[in-house]
């Protein structure tokens, strides 16, 4: 089990895609929301083809995010703009990691 990475989600989204930068801002406006107010440790979100829309995120344990998802919307705002730009979301992929050898480098993607 690694000790860096306590539970990490994948999300799946289908996006308009005249309302990419809308699903885009409100994504990036509730992972803030969430890190300050939450606890999650942020996330990465991936262009995958057509209009599939990947992200994945980082918490520091499953009841920190189940937690989390008890509670009302971090943003409520950004939840809805998310919400109008996607046309279909998938089930989360709930992932306990186990070997981590990813190196954070400093480097943000544009």
């Amino acid at each position: 089990m690694s000790e860096t990475v306590g539970f990490c989600v994948i999300y799946r989204f289908l996006v308009r895609e005249e309302a990419e930068e809308q699903f885009r801002e409100g994504w990036t406006r509730l992972t803030e929301a969430i890190r300050d107010r939450r606890g999650g440790q942020g996330s990465r979100l991936h262009r995958a083809g057509g209009n599939l829309w990947v992200a994945y995120a980082q918490w520091p344990s499953r009841e920190a995010w189940e937690g989390s998802r008890e509670l009302p919307s971090a943003d409520a705002e950004a939840s809805a703009l998310m919400s109008a730009a996607v046309t279909e979301s998938f089930e989360p992929i709930l992932l306990e990691p186990d070997t981590d050898l990813l190196q954070l480098l400093g480097v943000t993607a544009s």
